[in-house]
């Protein structure tokens, strides 16, 4: 009786997920349907390669979502919950996560270029080879994030945290680590060329081949790589 009543209640969840999906695209897919879904719970639900351009989930569930391809240029998803959600190949161009919770993410290979994740929660999550030019990542929580090969070009990471995070062959040209925390953080063949680590902390950091040059340098300095021409 208590199995039946399980699968039951998982049915009901599955109707229920699929009407509330159905929906939501039929309101897409209309050129005056409704665009704004914020405080919907959308927990499970599946937008593979949707178009959700400038689509409002502020404060949505997005639980376990299905993202993947999906476009969501110009979105708004502050303070949504993302937990384990599937984002990966997504476009997200400007789109705004402020204060948003994407714990365990599956960013890899992502266009995020000028998006907004200040003060957003991405521990654990997986941005690899994803592109975040031009990003702002003001106080983002990046414990133990995966951001290898990530193109960080001009982003704004100030007072992050970066703590155990790995960053190995990241591009970080002329970006802004003013007083991030990169404690135990692994940044091995990455491009820190010209970027901003005044005040950062840097305690056990692994720099190892990684290029610095003219980086400003925790305590203020420039840093001045040498180049020898041998004839």
């Amino acid at each position: 009786m208590a199995i039946k009543k399980i699968l039951h209640s998982e049915e009901n969840d599955m109707n229920d997920r699929a009407d509330k999906q159905e929906f939501v695209l039929s309101q897409i897919t209309d050129s005056l349907g409704q665009r704004d879904f914020s405080g919907y719970n959308l927990s499970g639900i599946s937008f593979v390669e949707v178009d959700l351009s400038g689509v409002n989930f502020t404060g949505a569930d997005l639980r376990n979502a299905n993202l993947s391809g999906a476009i969501l240029t110009s979105a708004k998803l502050d303070r949504a919950n993302l937990i384990q959600a599937n984002l990966r190949k997504a476009h997200m161009h400007e789109a705004s996560f402020r204060e948003a919770n994407l714990t365990d993410v599956d960013l890899r290979q992502a266009s995020l270029c000028g998006a907004i994740f200040f003060d957003a929660n991405l521990t654990d999550s997986n941005l690899q080879e994803a592109s975040l030019c031009d990003t702002d990542l003001q106080k983002a929580n990046l414990f133990q994030a995966n951001l290898t090969e990530t193109s960080l070009i001009e982003a704004n990471l100030f007072q992050a945290n970066l703590t155990e995070a790995v960053l190995c062959g990241a591009n970080l040209l002329e970006a802004n680590l003013n007083q991030a925390n990169l404690t135990n953080a692994d940044l091995a063949w990455a491009n820190l060329t010209q970027a901003n680590l005044k005040e950062a902390n840097l305690q056990e950091t692994n720099l190892r081949n990684a290029n610095l040059d003219r980086a400003i340098m925790p305590d203020g300095k420039i840093k001045q790589v040498q180049i020898f021409c041998f004839s």
